[in-house]
């Protein structure tokens, strides 16, 4: 109650006016009516009429503030010495978040012991009881990977067909090897997924069989049948050749490896190349190694009015350091020859060497450009036969600027025919080739290939459409992992490339897909399945920029078992991309802040690294 009251008195309680205690005037509540009522004009009168009582008036408003103002300090307090059980919602959701930010940010476990977090969590929430190291290993990560795994298992359980990729990692900072499986699938919106089944320790010699042993091991216990996998991408070594075999399961070998082993015969064929390149490593060594060699390199840079870049060292294991590495010198050629005017340098490219750096560039650049393209995240195995044929015809094509890597074309070209002659009747390639929109059956060089592809074809859509008959039935019921499918969707399908891009190569596409006319169909559709494949294959293609998931999702009331069959055929991808992506995760993880993780805990950071984030969409 107001100090006012103490110098008014009221006749009722209802009274729309109060009394004054000093002269007994009649003073105005402010209203009418009791819910107009206030102490606003009481005040005025007091400070008009009664200075002493006014004074002593707001005395005592200052004191009671005051004193309320010390009793919510003092119930403040009190409150935040009160910490939270750690079994209270919100304790939980923080102890998760702290889980999800180690987990995703590739943070130690040590973490929560670090004094500057442990403030910033103090400054947060001072309630919060920050758990240790301990907890957080031994309770909190294995919680959060048996809840994503679960999730994941849901989702493959709802899936008619998957990929696997998988490969072999050795650490550099412990004695750890890691056997990776990962899956690839096209789930009902017809929008590729992805996810990391296992990065599981890896004992003794790595044989074929004990590396079936494993893969075997790793498909029970995700209960995935081999009649769901579709096809394993691997690297081209012998042992993984054999365990895949010793599995019963089909396979391929690792595209952009392969391609490099392409490259690397070219690079070696010619060897006024090889010197070119070996002067050009030395240069790239000199500046690598000499910080004072580099500030003057930048110097000259400024003074020719050039942006400062550093020359780039390429790796022999990976062909397309090398395409860099000569880009870089190529780039930099007028500040290498200023600088060697200068100062000393352990070698230098003569005109002629320069010149066939430059026709050597331009030669790799194509490779470079679908090296990128096959390694991109939404690569698929229709890619292959498309990408082989264009690759022969641009390597064919003789043209005045091959003066001095004729050897090198001619040996590119021989070892592409050599190691890519038989993707035209591999299966797997083919119909996924048929399937994709973009390129249909104009990209076959052999018309016998062509037409055998497109009669096995046949044959398994057919063998589709039976299983889809079968679970006709089954088809109108909700599926279990449907929640999952559109929980891991993107927000938006975009285009594999970006459409405003149209190099060299994308113009020989465009010659072979043009002058590739679509054959009349002359025998008339007996069953459903033929009806769509003649259906599908005598409409034009879309181009080569757009999305051909997207196509079968539109499409796929129209072509329904064509659809189906897509789905398949079209989820393989072309590399062990995602295998060797999910081993660059596991450098980072395990480092020299972590290497005495156990393996089964690496693999839970690894699982949860790559798999959380489809899980939190």
């Amino acid at each position: 109650m107001s100090a006012v009251w103490s110098y008014f008195r009221l006749e009722g309680e209802k009274s729309n006016t109060a009394e004054c205690n000093v002269c007994h005037a009649s003073v105005s509540r402010g209203g009418s009516r009791s819910d107009k009522f206030n102490t606003t004009n009481l005040i005025k009168h007091l400070q008009k009429h009664h200075g002493k009582e006014y004074t002593e008036f707001i005395e005592a408003s200052n004191a009671k503030k005051k004193n309320v103002s010390h009793q919510q300090t003092l119930l403040e307090n009190i409150q935040k010495r009160e910490k939270l059980p750690p079994e209270s919602n919100k304790a939980k959701l923080i102890t998760e978040k702290i889980v999800e930010f180690v987990v995703l940010d590739d943070q130690p476990l040590s973490v929560v012991e670090n004094v500057g977090f442990q403030r910033l969590m103090e400054h947060l929430e001072p309630r919060y009881v920050l758990p240790n190291r301990q907890f957080i290993s031994a309770q909190a990560v294995p919680d959060k990977y048996k809840q994503v795994c679960k999730f994941i298992s849901e989702c493959l359980q709802s899936v008619p067909s998957l990929s696997l990729t998988t490969d072999i990692w050795s650490s550099d900072v412990c004695p750890l090897s890691l056997l990776s499986l990962t899956a690839q699938w096209i789930d009902s919106s017809f929008t590729l997924q992805k996810a990391v089944l296992h990065a599981k320790q890896f004992h003794g010699s790595h044989t074929g069989e004990s590396i079936a042993t494993a893969l075997e091991e790793m498909l029970n216990v995700w209960k995935i049948p081999k009649s769901k996998v579709h096809v394993i991408l691997r690297d081209n070594a012998s042992n993984m050749i054999k365990a895949m075999d010793r599995l019963g399961l089909a396979s391929l070998g690792c595209f952009a490896h392969t391609l490099q082993l392409v490259v690397n015969e070219g690079l070696l064929a010619q060897r006024n190349v090889s010197d070119a390149l070996a002067i050009g490593r030395k240069i790239v060594g000199h500046f690598k190694h000499s910080p004072q060699a580099y500030s003057r390199l930048e110097d000259i840079q400024m003074e020719l009015n050039m942006p400062l870049k550093r020359l780039m060292q390429d790796v022999r294991t990976r062909w397309n350091s090398t395409y860099h590495m000569i880009k870089s010198l190529t780039e930099q050629k007028r500040v290498l020859c200023a600088y060697s005017a200068e100062y000393e340098l352990p070698a230098t490219l003569s005109t002629q060497q320069w010149g066939l750096l430059e026709k050597v560039m331009t030669t790799l650049a194509p490779f470079e450009e679908l090296t990128r393209e096959v390694s991109s995240s939404s690569s698929s195995a229709s890619d292959v036969i498309p990408i082989v044929c264009v690759l022969k015809r641009f390597l064919s094509r003789e043209n005045e600027d091959d003066e001095g890597i004729k050897k090198m074309k001619s040996i590119l070209l021989e070892a592409v025919n050599r190691r890519f002659r038989d993707v035209e009747s591999e299966p797997l390639y083919t119909f996924a080739t048929l399937l994709d929109p973009r390129y249909k059956d104009r990209c076959f060089t052999n018309i016998e290939a062509s037409k055998q592809a497109k009669a096995l074809l046949m044959v398994e859509v057919m063998k589709t459409e039976e299983v889809l008959r079968k679970t006709t039935a089954d088809s109108s019921e909700p599926a279990e992992g449907a929640s999952c499918s559109a929980a891991l969707e993107p927000a938006k399908k975009t285009p594999r490339m970006d459409s405003a891009r149209h190099s060299r190569l994308e113009s020989i596409f465009d010659e072979m897909l043009k002058e590739n006319t679509v054959e009349s169909v002359s025998q008339l559709a007996t069953t459903s399945a033929r009806f769509e494949i003649q259906t599908y294959l005598s409409e034009p293609t879309i181009q080569r920029s757009d999305n051909s998931l997207l196509y079968w999702h539109v499409n796929q009331p129209r072509l329904p078992t064509l659809a189906s069959t897509a789905a398949k055929f079209l989820c393989a991808p072309t590399t062990s991309v995602e295998s060797e992506r999910l081993f660059s995760t596991a450098a980072i993880i395990i480092d020299e802040r972590r290497s005495r993780l156990t393996a089964e805990k690496a693999e839970m950071l690894i699982f949860l690294k790559k798999n959380l984030p489809l899980m939190l969409k």
